[in-house]
């Protein structure tokens, strides 16, 4: 046995030194590990294999820094599983029995069952898997009987000779690497006189079950003191990995190979002989003699290094074989191989939950329902109340949390969304530096401060994915120009406007699509805490899975006639018309005259737009009132004339502009946006409301009778079943939500990786 000290630790896989995408994929195997999701799907993880007394114990040993039993009839009889973690708390190694098999070799119920007190002192922990491995040989006695009382007993006496069910150990500790791997019993060839012949069948088929797996990577063990075609877990390797790219090699026993033989074994490290993608690799672990002497870790480390750099002809071999030799080596190699292994099943291991969650929630959903004393009036009476108070839920809550409460927001949100789609239009050439003022006719109707939306943009909301790019006049005088046909000079095609339109009303259905995403969450969200509050407690909980089933298939019927709606809002608007001509004007004069002020380079029109009134104006001007005065004498002018005027209308007076077919367009088009979206942001919440949030209680409870068959000559029958359940359906129901709760956490383990 090799004595422990506090820095004597395993090498490799225990080196803090990992880069940090290593460290993150290995922390991310531990940690699904963890969650004992292993249970239900296939991990990343190393499997120690080779001939029995092929050097696999020892190499183990060397890695994890812990002494494995080495008595005749425990010795690598079962599999043990090392789950390494890091950890800030001191050393501590936890063992534990998983049973997966039965007395008679049948499967059974997965159980994993303690095995003593955690483990401080690693001097402790052979003698702790001695008594494991001798408790998972004998399954008819009581396993805590082997962990006070430990007789000696050879393979003979044992009840199995070997066993599928495994020693686990959960080793962590400050030095300690985030790691999995499991060392197999050695294949067999044959059995002696007290053996059994059923044995090698059963060793060979137990590490096919783990080597067959892809994310599997194969520590292949081979001895060197032995011819290496008579060491059959080569060739079993082979038929599960023919290419070699999961397998490493590691040859052991260096020291015994026969006089004359060592270029042989070094075909092996030049990769020239059977050759493999990530290498074979050399190690030589203390010998018998030198472990009855007490070898230390450390010692045995140096005494390896010494004899790679002494001995021939090892010390000799070329410098880029060098690598492959040495423990150090290939665990640093192990570390490399897993963790690119992690990353690249990561999506298939993705796919994998996914379709074992389904199929788990589906069995849940099968399960039966929970008992009563009165079964028809307590179904009838939980249904009634669940309608009722759905009902006033949807209709209005004064409740701060209440459904409508928390749409609002949303609803809110989406208006910002259209109203940001608005199109802007640049009055001046492209390369002037100028900054448009802000539109005032508009801050008294928008529900915030209207900063300029046609130029620099305000603050976007979230759903606003980018600012709206700019348009410039030019562009826009282009191509009205362009669409031209047999038009008069002075005329231009509809399908201007209606193409710089269609830009911004194809922008509408994002933010109504997140609107009714938004809507729809919060009312599944509501109706599964109500569903929870009513139905939970009834039975056991059976009932709550078929009455969530058949809200959420009620809520998806009504959340597809809302969707319906929705598109056909958008469908609506595809086609450009209004019958609100008196808004649309009005608003097309307003926006003519703003952009025609934009051009206004003596700013003629932004002194109009910024005008008011003096109090009073004196006889003789000064201080600037020679320019309201100006302004008075031309609106008095008007007046005078038959025409009332506001100083707003004075920039319509100003000269054509050449660009006025250009300016005619643009404030055709935003002038349409406003009267549009206006439109369209109402409507769109009111068809979600009327559709799917009004319309969520409608058939709402018919649907439940229907759905749970509560009427009818098997009412009873029904509602008895729906209240009453058998203890081994609780079990099952048990299990399953154990399984749940394992996969959902390693999803949010998954999930973590990429946040």
């Amino acid at each position: 046995m090799l004595p422990s000290t506090p820095e004597d630790n395993g090498v490799g896989l225990s080196d803090s030194t990992l880069s940090q995408h290593r460290r993150k994929m290995l922390d991310l195997i531990n940690r699904l590990h963890t969650t004992g999701v292993q249970t239900d799907m296939d991990l990343p993880m190393i499997a120690v294999i080779g001939s029995q007394s092929a050097g696999k114990s020892s190499l183990i040993e060397s890695i994890s820094g812990i002494t494995l039993p080495r008595s005749a009839g425990t010795c690598t009889r079962c599999p043990t599983e090392c789950k390494l973690s890091r950890s800030e708390d001191s050393w501590k190694c936890l063992v534990k029995l998983h049973i997966t098999t039965g007395p008679s070799g049948q499967p059974c119920d997965v159980l994993t069952i303690p095995f003593g007190s955690p483990i401080t002192d690693k001097a402790d922990v052979e003698d702790r898997i001695r008594r494991a491995q001798r408790a998972i040989l004998n399954p008819s006695t009581e396993p805590q009987k082997f962990l006070y009382e430990l007789e000696d007993q050879t393979a003979e006496q044992a009840e199995l000779s070997f066993s599928k069910n495994c020693v686990s150990l959960e080793i962590s500790g400050k030095d300690v690497a985030d790691l999995s791997f499991v060392d197999l019993p050695g294949l067999i060839a044959s059995v002696g006189s007290a053996g059994k012949t059923g044995d090698i069948d059963l060793v060979k088929g137990l590490v096919t079950s783990y080597i067959e797996k892809p994310s599997c990577v194969i520590l292949l063990t081979v001895t060197c003191e032995t011819d290496f075609e008579n060491q059959g877990a080569h060739h079993l390797t082979k038929r599960h990995d023919p290419a070699g790219k999961r397998t490493v090699g590691v040859l052991t026993k260096p020291d015994r190979i026969p006089p004359g033989e060592e270029s042989m074994w070094l075909n092996f490290i030049r990769n020239e002989k059977e050759p493999l993608v990530n290498h074979w690799y050399c190690v030589k672990q203390p010998g018998s003699q030198t472990l009855q002497s007490g070898i230390s870790w450390a010692e045995a480390r140096k005494e390896e290094n010494n004899f790679f750099a002494l001995t021939q002809p090892w010390s000799s071999m070329e410098p880029q074989y060098q690598k492959f030799l040495r423990t150090s080596n290939l665990t640093e190699r192990l570390s490399t191989i897993l963790s690119e292994l992690i990353a690249k099943r990561l999506p298939e291991i993705h796919k994998e939950l996914y379709n074992i969650l389904r199929k788990t929630q589906d069995e849940m959903r099968k399960l039966p329902k929970a008992p009563s004393t009165d079964p028809v009036g307590e179904v009838w009476n939980i249904v009634g109340q669940f309608s009722k108070q759905l009902f006033q839920r949807l209709e209005g809550t004064p409740d701060q949390d209440g459904i409508l409460q928390t749409i609002r927001p949303h609803q809110e949100e989406f208006k910002r969304a259209v109203r940001e789609t608005a199109p802007r239009f640049i009055p001046w050439a492209k390369g002037e530096i100028r900054e448009l003022p802000a539109i005032d006719f508009l801050a008294s109707e928008e529900d915030e401060p209207q900063k300029s939306r046609e130029g620099v943009p305000s603050m976007l909301t979230p759903r606003s994915a980018t600012p709206q790019p700019g348009i410039y006049i030019e562009d826009v005088l282009h191509h009205a120009q362009r669409a031209r046909t047999r038009e008069l000079p002075d005329n231009y095609p509809f399908i201007v406007q209606e193409t710089y339109i269609k830009e911004f009303t194809e922008k509408w259905e994002t933010p109504s699509r997140i609107l009714f995403d938004e809507v729809y969450d919060i009312l599944k969200n509501n109706l599964s805490d109500l569903v929870h509050e009513h139905f939970e407690k009834m039975g056991r909980g059976g009932t709550l899975h078929s009455v969530l089933m058949i809200v959420n298939e009620h809520l998806d019927k009504a959340a597809k006639q809302a969707s319906k709606k929705i598109k056909w809002l958008l469908e609506l608007e595809k086609a450009p018309t209004t019958l609100n001509v008196h808004y649309y004007s009005d608003y097309k004069i307003k926006f003519l005259g703003y952009y025609k002020g934009c051009r206004d380079r003596e700013e003629l029109t932004t002194k109009l737009q910024n005008y008011r009134a003096p109090t009073t104006i004196h006889a003789n001007p000064h201080n600037g009132q020679a320019f309201h005065q100006g302004v008075q004498k031309a609106l008095t002018g008007l007046t005078e004339i038959g025409l009332s005027v506001q100083v707003s209308d004075l920039p319509k007076l100003l000269p054509v502009d050449p660009m006025e077919p250009a300016l005619l367009i643009m404030a055709g088009v935003r002038a349409y946006f406003q009267v549009a979206y206006k439109r369209f942001a109402d409507m769109v919440p009111l068809a979600i409301d009327y559709e799917i949030v009004r319309g969520l209680h409608k058939g709402m409870e018919q649907a439940l009778l229907d759905g749970l068959s509560l009427t009818g000559p098997d009412a009873y029958v029904r509602c008895q079943l729906m209240v009453q359940e058998h203890s081994s359906v609780a079990s099952k129901r048990t299990e399953l939500q154990k399984k749940l709760d394992r996969l959902n956490a390693a999803n949010l383990e998954l999930r973590k990786l990429f946040v």
